[in-house]
């Protein structure tokens, strides 16, 4: 593993505890909104299910693939992974009706999905979405 920084992320890496805690954390998640860039680093949990990967990475890998993700956009052309879709804009009214329609939890993670777009929600933000 880098010692540092400046060698990449692995650094960064966290244990198995704290990986145990973000799994129960987005356990209950069932759509992820992201901006591009996210998306893009997230699309490692694509094809992270490897064996020789430890149990607890294999179950996040298989929190995130289960979820539906939507990506918002004006560049991206394409996505390369399955329970994933484009929307060229944000519309807060298509995440309110799909917020009202599914039982899962929603997160929101990229900074294309700004303060200023989710301020729209007033109210509706409680850590989650």
């Amino acid at each position: 593993m880098s010692k540092t920084p400046q060698a990449g992320f692995d650094w960064a890496a966290p244990g198995e505890e704290l990986f145990c805690l973000i799994n129960d954390l987005e356990r209950p998640v069932g759509t992820y909104l992201y901006g591009r860039r996210m998306y893009e680093t997230m699309l490692y949990w694509e094809t992270a299910h490897t064996p020789g990967q430890p149990s607890f990475v294999r179950e996040f890998t298989g929190i995130w693939r289960a979820a539906e993700k939507i990506v918002f956009s004006k560049t991206l052309q394409s996505v390369s992974n399955a329970r994933t879709r484009i929307e060229q804009n944000f519309d807060p009214d298509m995440v309110r009706q799909l917020k009202s329609a599914t039982e899962p939890d929603m997160t929101v993670g990229g900074t294309a999905l700004n303060f200023r777009d989710l301020r729209l929600f007033s109210g509706d933000l409680t850590g989650r979405l």
